[in-house]
């Protein structure tokens, strides 16, 4: 399992956005692709924006769950990938790879796809073929479909209370 989180790093709208048309970027000149296979939930909206970039109109998805709120576990099979055979020829896009418990399912089931996700953590780095940006292990993101606005005690009162910061 991973370490916990002691460190936070918020994603918001825009933030994502741009993230991920960066990553269509670079996968660009890798393909064509026959379709793009969206890891959800977290894959469903970086997907959403790097087809349209790519203009990739096929997309299939395959459900893998191994989060809850804010603790890792076993993963489970939810919804196979029909359409991408042995991954040939397809783009797989998830949001983040953490311990790579996901990505070695992704691995096992479509090893011949290109996989792709917004942020690598150090531990399943070496399974996605590109990535936007490395965070430390020890960091939780928080994404902009899992937070939303409330206050936010400054530095000095979290300090005194021993809460980690941001």
């Amino acid at each position: 399992m991973a370490e916990p989180a002691r460190r936070y790093f918020p994603v918001h709208w825009d933030q994502l956005h741009r993230d991920a048309k960066a990553l269509s970027w670079r996968l660009a000149s890798l393909g064509p692709w026959r379709g793009i296979i969206a890891v959800t939930r977290g894959g469903l909206v970086p997907a959403h924006i790097i087809a349209r970039e790519l203009d990739v109109r096929m997309i299939d998805t395959i459900g893998i769950s191994s989060y809850d709120h804010q603790d890792q576990r076993e993963p489970e099979i939810v919804k196979p990938s029909v359409a991408a055979g042995d991954g040939s020829g397809w783009l797989v896009i998830d949001d983040l790879v953490d311990t790579g418990q996901t990505g070695k399912i992704v691995r096992q089931l479509l090893p011949k796809a290109h996989f792709a996700t917004i942020y690598a953590k150090p531990l399943g780095r070496p399974l996605v073929d590109t990535f936007i940006t490395e965070v430390s292990q020890d960091t939780w993101i928080l994404f902009p479909w899992d937070s939303e606005p409330t206050y936010a005690p400054p530095a000095s009162e979290r300090l005194r209370a021993g809460t980690p910061g941001e």
